[in-house]
């Protein structure tokens, strides 16, 4: 089967650093935060945690009232960044609307907020009479596939990944091996995922999310810290648009970047907990797929969200895969840790960061932990060229995924 290249031509964001792509690197370049005190998490009995990162409010009148009466926030979040990334590709909604033109977009679960209303209707009045007809398309796990499908009238393939925090980075790459294998021309590909405290309080309940900052949450999450107490929920939604290079070609397209392996794999050694060995064997893998030697990576975007396992394994396994001398940072410390989204909108970041030859450093992390040290951890932006990358998403339940990007284009590979 001949194998296409496949680029990056198109990108999109809602995130906690506002909506765009423009006001998500501004944020990041400037150090800045999305995480807030959460008046909604302070109302909860038994949460112990009080900081999230909300996306802002957007603008959703441009959605059409039809289409937006199916959406949750997750769905309208994901059409508003597909939709910039579309426009950022040049590609009309005429040219994305044939049968080569596809979705691949995930989320961590259908909308919590539905979900609770849902229910809450039903067990209040002892009936399903008054609950609505539209309920279930904000609460079934492919919404927002096939919302942003229904919104841009998209007729080709259509997958709705989920699998946890790698939801983002897995949706990218999965769209790429369509392509790649000539199923597709085009895809519209990310993440979204909305904010509830039930997500919060399934991480409180882990002992993973963190509690020691709720005065402060400018303070957290820390990534890689000696004083990192856990993860920070988020919300917000990344898109990409993926194109077969002879596409992206044939209209003249502005090519961003380009994805050069991807690798996705299990660790069943324990559902709650992280593998380095599963890690390393994930990036290994990923690397294998690029055909590129690990010394030509020039920066690792980390999952890195702020709890004491999860970034010690993922800081043994980078170790083990690169050594020592590649530069590594974690974006969770600046957005909060957006689920299904942060595959994507970390992507999109990493994409910028080799396109402007600027690194952004770790938010938070003032001493690292005697055992992420070994790490070359950037402590301020730094401004260095920066061709290949990797990108890591490592979520509960034992997935893992990474992905190569690289930021520029060479047309006679």
């Amino acid at each position: 089967m001949p194998q296409h290249r496949v680029v990056i031509t198109g990108l999109g964001a809602v995130s906690p650093l506002g909506t765009g792509v423009r006001q998500m690197w501004e944020g990041l370049l400037e150090g800045r935060t999305g995480v807030r005190h959460s008046p909604a998490l302070s109302a909860v009995s038994g949460l112990r945690t009080t900081v999230a990162a909300s996306a802002p409010e957007v603008d959703a009148t441009g959605i059409d009232r039809k289409k937006r009466r199916y959406m949750s926030p997750m769905s309208v979040y994901a059409t508003i960044a597909a939709r910039e990334a579309l426009q950022m590709a040049s590609l009309t909604a005429e040219q994305v609307q044939g049968p080569r033109t596809g979705v691949c977009f995930g989320s961590t679960t259908g909308s919590s907020q539905e979900t609770e209303s849902f229910f809450q209707t039903m067990l209040r009045t002892g009936s399903v009479a008054s609950l609505k007809s539209t309920h279930f398309f904000k609460i079934m796990n492919s919404s927002c596939a096939a919302n942003l499908a229904q919104a841009l009238g998209i007729c080709g393939r259509l997958l709705a990944p989920s699998a946890a925090c790698a939801t983002g980075t897995i949706a990218i790459g999965l769209a790429a091996e369509a392509i790649a294998a000539g199923k597709q021309e085009i895809m519209i590909a990310g993440g979204a995922d909305e904010l509830h405290p039930l997500t919060v309080a399934v991480f409180d309940t882990f002992e993973a999310s963190s509690r020691a900052y709720n005065d402060r949450p400018d303070l957290t999450p820390r990534p890689f810290d000696k004083d990192r107490d856990g993860i920070v929920c988020g919300e917000g939604a990344g898109a990409v648009v993926l194109e077969a290079l002879e596409h992206a070609q044939a209209r003249q397209a502005e090519i961003l970047g380009e994805i050069r392996g991807f690798a996705i794999n299990s660790a069943p050694n324990d559902i709650a907990n992280p593998d380095v060995d599963s890690m390393v064997q994930c990036m290994t893998a990923a690397m294998d797929e690029s055909g590129l030697p690990k010394a030509s990576v020039d920066y690792i975007n980390a999952h890195a969200t702020g709890t004491v396992q999860g970034d010690e394994a993922e800081a043994q396994a980078i170790e083990s895969v690169f050594g020592r001398e590649t530069p590594v940072s974690s974006l969770k410390g600046h957005m909060g840790h957006t689920m299904a989204a942060c595959g994507a909108l970390e992507s999109i970041a990493t994409l910028l960061m080799m396109r402007q030859g600027v690194l952004v450093p770790t938010r938070n992390l003032q001493e690292p932990d005697a055992t992420c040290r070994r790490l070359n951890l950037p402590k301020a932006v730094e401004r260095r060229p920066m061709s290949v990358a990797m990108v890591n998403s490592f979520a509960l339940g034992g997935v893992n995924s990474a992905m190569v990007i690289s930021g520029r284009f060479d047309s006679d590979r």
